[in-house]
Formats: C-alpha cells, structure tokens, sequence
C-alpha cells in the first residue's frame, strides 16, 4: 500500500490472552500462553516478590522425582488445586506438600500426599527434586473442561452432628477478605434469605463480616478451623457463599453449593455458564450488572422457594 501508514501489530498481553482464552473455555491456547511466559521466565530470579506472584516450576519434568508443592495462594486456591495431587503421585517418587497450617487437618483426607508440611517463612528446610508451586499444576498437566479431574469429594470428613427439625439447612457466606470488595455481598441484603418458608440459615461466615449478623438472623454454625467448617457443610442441604474459600472447600467436599459472583468474575468461573467442570455439586449465580446483588438475592430466595416446593 502505496502512501499509507505502516499496519500496526498489536500483541496481546499474554496476561489478558491467558485470561480470555481461560474464561472462554479455550484451554488448550491458555496452556501454550503458558508455555510462552514460562520459556520467558527461564533464569529469571523472582524470590524478592511476594510468594503468591513468584513463579515456581521451571518446567522439569514430574517423573520419577520428589515433588514439592508449595501452596503460595490463598486458602481457597490450595483446595481448588490439590485435586492434582493424585496425578502427580502417579509419575513422582513422593509427593510432599507445603501447605497453609490451616488447611494440614483437612489437607490429610486427600489422596496422593506422601508429606505434608506446614507452610512459614524461610525456607522448606527438606530435600526435593523439583518443585511447583499448586496452582501451577494446571500447567503441568494441561486440562481441558472437559479433561479437568473433577471427581468429588477429593476432601473426606464426617458430618458434624446436626439436629434433624424438618427445614432446610442452608449455610450461607457473604463477605471474604479486602482485595476485592466486588465479590462481597452487603449485608443488609441477604434479609430475603431469612425469609423463605422451610428453610434454616446457618451462618458459616468468619471474620469481619460476622460482626455484622444481626441477633436472629440464623444460626451461627461457622469456626475458624477449615477442618470443622467441612465437618458442618457436610451436614448441611446447601451451602450458599460468595467467591471465597466456602465455596471451594464445599465443592471438594462435594456438597451442593450455590456460588455468587459479581459481574466480571474471576477467570476460574468462565463467561456465560451457570455450573462449573471444576465442581460438579457447584451452580453459579452471576451480577447481569455490576454491584447488582439486589437481584442475585432474588433469583436465590426464588429457587430456595422452588427446592422447599413452595
């Protein structure tokens, strides 16, 4: 072309590439982004970032070796991503976890653990071959949403006693931690919840948002320790919880669960979809517009109604 301005190639950030490709459910082109940035990493330190943007698997293989699995994200994240662990069992010599404390109770239920450790500062202190950190453990083994492991539960409790009074036992969760205030639920909007027919709340929130449960609104059912948190939603009809670790932790149970999210949600839920391939108990109920929580709660009372049969 002949007297016009050159053509301008515009290269996608591999970040937001990874992103589409992930949400659209094009897995296979997020896994060879993936490759991209990994081949870019390669000698390339990252131990003076924080531990949850550091960048751990160099890409050796798995086989034969002694894996470390460093679980460097959030608590939800661990239990997300530790449905791996029997995978990677099936090529390492010993599989050992370095795991949020927290989670170690629950984290000895799953299968293909040969170690666990409680997770601190500094380092590991123990020999191992190769590491990764969890979540990068989608990369290694590259699935599609229709390849993911997907069988619940991968976390194995007993229910905690609960007394049978003919209602509907309902957990519920609506606030999680401060980075993202989008996925949180104000309070004061929950009240229709409290006011379907049959059905029971028991509170499973922790933190900042309990403080501000008013007297009656439920039964507060939630602890502190992810261990006896399971042991209640095992015990429960459903669980209804915001983008946080309930949410996980009740899909790895394999219990039923009702997630909300806000109307850009995190890459994991996908675009467009009302279930998730990584929860097969899981259902989604997403904004149509953003910080429209009024009518997600709506949709919510409804089909409770719709479950009770009224």
């Amino acid at each position: 072309m002949t007297g016009g301005a050159a053509d301008v190639v515009v290269v996608e950030d591999p970040g937001a590439a990874w992103m589409r490709h992930m949400r659209t459910g094009q897995w296979d082109a997020a896994w060879r982004v993936s490759d991209r940035v990994l081949a870019s990493h390669a000698g390339e330190p990252c131990w003076d970032r924080p531990r949850h943007q550091q960048w751990i698997w160099d890409g050796t293989p798995l086989d034969g070796k002694r894996v470390l699995i460093r679980c460097y994200h959030g608590l939800g994240d661990t239990l997300q991503f530790i449905r791996f662990a029997p995978l990677v069992k099936q090529l390492a010599a010993e599989v050992i976890v370095w795991a949020q404390p927290l989670l170690i109770p629950l984290l000895r239920t799953a299968d293909g653990i040969d170690r666990l450790l409680p997770l601190h500062d500094g380092d590991v202190g123990i020999e191992y071959d190769v590491d990764v950190e969890v979540m990068e453990l989608s990369h290694v083994f590259r699935p599609t949403p229709h390849t993911l492991p997907a069988d619940v539960p991968y976390l194995h409790v007993a229910p905690a006693p609960l007394p049978a009074d003919g209602k509907l036992a309902v957990g519920l969760a609506w606030k999680a931690g401060d980075w993202d205030g989008r996925r949180n639920v104000p309070y004061p909007l929950l009240a229709p919840l409290a006011e379907v027919p049959g059905v029971e709340l028991h509170v499973l929130q922790r933190g900042a948002g309990l403080a501000e449960r008013e007297e009656g609104f439920g039964v507060v059912a939630g602890s502190d320790d992810p261990y006896e948190a399971a042991r209640v939603m095992r015990a429960l009809d459903l669980v209804i919880s915001i983008d946080s670790m309930p949410a996980h932790l009740a899909g790895a149970l394999g219990a039923p669960v009702w997630t909300l999210l806000h109307a850009d949600p995190d890459w994991r839920w996908m675009v467009d979809r009302d279930d998730s391939p990584w929860y097969p108990t899981m259902r989604l109920f997403c904004q149509e517009r953003p910080g429209d929580w009024e009518s997600v709660i709506a949709r919510v009372a409804a089909e409770l109604g719709r479950l009770r049969g009224g």
